[in-house]
């Protein structure tokens, strides 16, 4: 039967890594919220871009956009013809899974789950994207969009 859970396994050398990054983790916070400022600038006039509320800070493990129903994968198969990477994280929402199947939802089902699931998309984040290549992704994401 399928569980709810979580894979956890951290060795002895993946353990010394992190903790040397740790020393750094601020600097790569700061360099991905300066990222994610710049996707945000640059896209938001041609998708739904991400917004943190005031007094709230993001360590921006992805930047996730949202596109109009419909021109996802058109738009990750624009992507990758052009070299970038695009992920979806949770194509199939939470509520549909195996695991989750046993909580409830409301008669009408979880509509905006289902549509979100179907609209959102994952761009290249990480704190040492630099500016010329974010430019190439925003140029691509953009061109893929016109």
């Amino acid at each position: 039967m399928p569980r709810i859970g979580f894979a956890s396994r951290l060795d002895t050398i993946q353990a010394a890594v992190l903790s040397e990054k740790l020393k750094i983790f601020p600097e790569e916070i700061a360099a991905r919220d300066l990222i994610a400022r710049r996707y945000a600038d640059a896209l938001k006039d041609v998708v739904t871009v991400p917004t943190v509320p005031a007094g709230l800070q993001s360590v921006w493990a992805q930047y996730t956009i949202r596109l109009a129903g419909g021109r996802r994968d058109t738009f990750a198969a624009a992507l990758k013809a052009d070299g970038i990477p695009t992920a979806i994280y949770y194509p199939i929402p939470l509520h549909r899974q195996v695991a989750y199947k046993q909580y409830p939802a409301g008669r009408a089902g979880l509509a905006v789950s289902e549509r979100l699931a179907g609209e959102v998309i994952s761009l290249p984040m990480h704190p040492y994207l630099d500016e010329p290549k974010q430019a190439r992704i925003v140029e691509a994401t953009r061109r893929a969009l016109a």
